[in-house]
């Protein structure tokens, strides 16, 4: 099966994307070489075929920065990474919209409390920008941290969820 490539206008910038079917396999705010590194081997050698929008992503995501926050919690995601980083990742995308979290609360959430600095790794490595809200994780006491896009990218996001 054929993958599929697409690149939304953004409030952010382009955000590109590729997937699946229904399966969003990757999201971010730089380039399409990135995104596609970002794949895993086997989803690599696939055919890619780039596409005005996917199916029900491209407009869950559009839902999203049109003001319903919650929409993009209906989109399927799949990226490779190491055991602890997979349970990150599934932490982070059960992170309401409008809320924050310390990387040390995503280390627990993920099983291992004292792995906080691995929680900012997952964060960093996590391929699928937006989709899995690596942008509402912060340091303890709430200062923003960082984010691969700039903080004035995660800054915006939060303020679009109402977390800030």
């Amino acid at each position: 099966m054929t993958l599929l490539l697409t690149t939304l206008s953004t409030p952010l910038g382009n955000l590109n994307l590729i997937a699946d079917e229904h399966i969003l396999l990757g999201a971010n705010l730089s380039t399409l070489k990135a995104l596609k590194e970002s794949l895993s081997a086997e989803d690599a050698m696939r055919e890619i075929k780039s596409v005005s929008k996917i199916p029900v992503i491209t407009d869950l995501i559009n839902d999203y920065f049109d003001g319903d926050i919650s929409a993009i919690n209906a989109i399927q995601v799949r990226q490779p990474g190491a055991h602890f980083s997979q349970a990150a990742w599934k932490a982070m995308k059960k992170v309401k919209a409008g809320s924050v979290i310390s990387y040390g609360e995503l280390a627990e959430r993920a099983g291992s409390p004292a792995a906080v600095r691995a929680a900012g790794s997952a964060c960093a490595k996590n391929a699928i920008v937006l989709v899995v809200p690596c942008h509402r994780i912060v340091k303890t006491g709430g200062a923003l941290g960082n984010y691969a896009y700039g903080l004035n990218k995660k800054e915006w996001l939060l303020h679009h969820e109402g977390a800030l």
